[in-house]
């Protein structure tokens, strides 16, 4: 903590209002908290569904839910993003298998169509040429596509 009472910035993190689009694409029904049902439809919407799905949807949960109410509200979002990007936490974060599920083909990448289904599922419009122009701002070939970290640094794109 810094002596204002203000946490540490590290230029390379996304600081807590970075993450706000990727918190709202998880809470599915926008009512300022990511539940488990919330997660099943985005489970659903990227995977298609599957025998392991309540198993990973629980997991994300535990890894998530650090006040055990059974839902994930915006600041424990935001401190499982800050301690995976600090190399502190544990386990998979939430954002880190929602990528995981958005890469099909599990290359480790997430390439234009995924984006493009992913906003569109969030209700953000974006153009090809705008989904082209984040791939290359995180750093990937918009031919193959952002790897996780690079995932990150497209969503705390204001």
């Amino acid at each position: 903590m810094c002596p204002t009472g203000t946490t540490a910035h590290h230029p390379d993190t996304p600081t807590g209002s970075d993450f706000r689009s990727a918190f709202d694409v998880l809470d599915a029904d926008r009512d300022g908290k990511i539940s488990p049902s919330d997660l099943k439809t985005f489970y659903k919407r990227f995977s298609g569904g599957g025998a392991e799905e309540d198993d990973v949807i629980g997991s994300m949960m535990s890894a998530a839910d650090s006040n055990k109410d059974g839902f994930v509200e915006y600041d424990e979002f935001e401190t499982v993003l800050n301690e995976r990007n600090s190399g502190g936490g544990s386990g998979r974060g939430v954002m880190e298998e929602a990528f995981r599920v958005m890469d099909r083909d599990g290359d480790g990448l997430v390439g234009e169509e995924d984006l493009r289904g992913y906003f569109h599922f969030a209700g953000f419009d974006a153009s090809d040429e705008e989904i082209k122009a984040m791939i290359r701002l995180g750093g990937g070939d918009e031919n193959r596509g952002v790897s996780y970290d690079a995932f990150l640094k497209i969503l705390a794109v204001s």
